[in-house]
């Protein structure tokens, strides 16, 4: 497992930006697949985007395609997440996680960061 840090968060209006990063600890970061995941009050977990060892292959979710991109920089143990045109219904705590396999279920990631909170304002 690898520890993970997450932070930028805050609070922006509607239609603006946000860049999130996660630092990961160890030597075995470019052998994981890295996610960003979000939960918001009373809802569950769910998949925001992922990005394959290397970089070469993301995944978004349908709500975010085209707005969010997650990126990585193996030598710097670092993963990010550009939040472009946020609405307010993307305010949720957003989670780093590191996993095995390019998937969409929290399950298949087994490291998990602290959370960094994200509120949208209208």
């Amino acid at each position: 497992q690898v520890q993970l840090v997450e932070s930028g968060g805050g609070l922006v209006q509607a239609g603006g930006s946000l860049r999130l990063s996660c630092v990961a600890s160890g030597r075995t970061f470019s052998s994981h697949v890295m996610g960003w995941f979000r939960q918001a009050p009373g809802k569950e977990r769910e998949f925001v985007a992922a990005i394959s060892r290397f970089g070469v292959t993301t995944h978004y979710s349908d709500s975010v395609k085209g707005r969010f991109t997650i990126a990585r920089d193996n030598a710097k143990n670092t993963v990010t997440l550009q939040m472009n045109s946020l609405k307010p219904e993307d305010t949720a705590g957003y989670y780093c996680a590191a996993g095995r396999t390019m998937a969409v279920s929290s399950a298949a990631f087994d490291s998990w960061g602290q959370g960094t909170q994200v509120t949208v304002s209208s």
